[in-house]
């Protein structure tokens, strides 16, 4: 956690005393995702860790939906084009609802920020933009508009024509790009070139008027007090948004850019481009919030640093994270950075939903016992884990459920199995028979309390007396019980089944 601690080291130091406000913001002009989440965490995470600290702080999420509507993404239908170049707010809905296209996507955030116990302040840029609240930046940015024109050129390195103006106005309720001329403060009216190129007059008073996104960025630092904000590493480039918008807060506003916090994307495993709304190539919040707990997605988060580039992926790498938070939680000799980390991954969570049995231990026995959660505690209560099952039954039933969620719509096939309800016998040569055969004979009689590592022998034990390889000793074994070549650890997997059930389908009787 030395990143996280760094980052609030260097805020408190900024300011010794006061509230920290931390920001960040995100557009909802598609689905927000697991790349959306984790700006959002990064600033609620800053938060969280200077409450910790006995500092008063609020985390402030910026819906910017008074961006213009730029590309109809993946999956929204495409007469949409017609909405093109409208704000957000005011293009209806995907789903033909009354909302807004702005609600509809905001709408995956606000429940996955209730199911993340998110403490953050959620500000829609429209109402503010309507309500007046911008007023005094657009002033300030217009009455300075030559100096944003010096900023603009001067750190951004590009020259800007006769035309470029920091402001958008809205006519025929699309955004444009239109010349400003002059304003008169004591009307709240602006004139700027007009669709016909003549002076035109209009209200920046109620939402008709926009900051250009490289003024209404610092402008938004200045009229909340921004302390801290995460952002991409696309912002965070020389000359970017940042820079700008830096010089901009400093020369316009009179006021210090917050502390930067760049992080990097998030690609889905074994892809090279970041998860993007318009791509579709996303895990959407809602779906990533039906396979993982909350603890799971705080871990893979705050785990790395925010300069991290991480990579997702619905199999193995699920499966670690389960995995690496369970041996976390069940570490004795934590350090404070890992009990810093268990602190801010369990805030607010008063029943955990990550046991202390690895993850595709009980994936393979959920699917041994048919599903049943009631009878996969059963088998658990068989193995070294029964001592787990009987502290920890609740929370392991909450990670079933997330399991079953992940073995339907995420669970690479090679990790999903089920045993088959009938076999035939004639796909099995004669050496195969024998030496299933054999086994089962081997098992009758084994003990009761036989172990996994029993099983695992029994089986070894072949290897030489029936001429069959390793490799086809277990293939055999996992053909005749689920149908595949390979499945779970065998001895494990035979221990826990059902031992009558076991002998008759080894002897092809069930």
């Amino acid at each position: 956690m030395d990143w996280l601690n760094s980052i609030v080291d260097k805020a408190m130091a900024r300011k010794p005393e006061g509230e920290i406000i931390v920001s960040s913001g995100v557009s909802p002009s598609g689905t927000y995702h697991l790349g959306t989440l984790r700006e959002v965490l990064t600033a609620e995470v800053v938060m969280l860790e200077l409450k910790r600290r006995g500092r008063e702080s609020r985390h402030l999420h910026i819906v910017d939906d008074l961006d213009v509507f730029r590309k109809v993404p993946a999956g929204v239908p495409a007469e949409f084009e017609q909405y093109l170049g409208k704000p957000l707010c005011d293009v209806p809905a995907p789903d033909g609802s009354q909302r807004s296209y702005a609600d509809y996507y905001l709408q995956d955030l606000i429940d996955a920020a209730q199911k993340l116990h998110l403490q953050m302040e959620v500000i829609r840029s429209h109402k503010k933009y309507r309500e007046g609240f911008f007023v005094p930046a657009i002033e300030r940015t217009l009455e300075h508009v030559q100096d944003v024109r010096t900023v603009l050129e001067e750190v951004s390195g590009r020259s800007l024509d006769d035309q470029w103006s920091p402001i958008q106005v809205i006519e025929d309720g699309y955004l444009k790009n239109r010349q400003f001329l002059k304003i008169n403060s004591a009307d709240k009216t602006l004139e700027y070139v007009g669709k016909e190129k003549s002076p035109t007059k209009i209200s920046y008073a109620n939402g008709s008027v926009k900051l250009s996104w490289r003024v209404d960025w610092p402008s938004r630092w200045w009229l909340l007090g921004v302390d801290v904000e995460p952002f991409g590493r696309d912002h965070a480039t020389k000359g970017g948004s940042y820079d700008t918008g830096k010089e901009i807060a400093r020369k316009v506003f009179d006021i210090e850019a917050p502390l930067p916090v760049p992080y990097d994307f998030i690609n889905r495993v074994g892809e090279t481009k970041k998860m993007s709304k318009s791509a579709g190539n996303v895990i959407t919040a809602a779906e990533l919030l039906s396979i993982l707990p909350p603890e799971i997605i705080w871990y893979f988060i705050l785990r790395s640093s925010p300069d991290k580039q991480l990579f997702f992926g619905e199999g193995e790498t699920l499966l670690r994270l389960f995995d690496e938070f369970a041996a976390l939680l069940a570490k004795k000799d934590k350090t404070d950075q890992e009990k810093q980390l268990t602190e801010l991954c369990l805030h607010d969570i008063d029943h955990p939903t990550v046991s202390n049995i690895p993850f595709s231990h009980l994936v393979a026995s959920y699917q041994a016992a048919l599903k049943d959660v009631e009878k996969t505690l059963e088998v658990l209560s068989r193995t070294e884990y029964k001592e787990v099952v009987d502290k920890e039954g609740d929370t392991v039933r909450a990670e079933l459920a997330f399991i079953d969620k992940w073995l339907e719509k995420w669970a690479p096939d090679d990790l999903k199995f089920e045993l088959i309800q009938s076999v035939d016998p004639s796909v099995f040569n004669d050496k195969q028979k024998g030496y299933l055969s054999k086994l089962a004979d081997k098992i009758e009689q084994a003990p009761a309390d036989a172990d996994g590592e029993w099983f695992h022998k029994a089986v070894y034990d072949f290897k030489d007396s029936d001429q069959l390889s390793s490799q086809e000793l277990f293939g055999t074994l996992y053909q005749v019980l689920i149908g595949k070549d390979a499945g779970p650890r065998a001895g494990w997997f035979l221990s826990i089944l059902p031992r009558d059930w076991l002998l008759h389908r080894l002897r092809f009787e069930a």
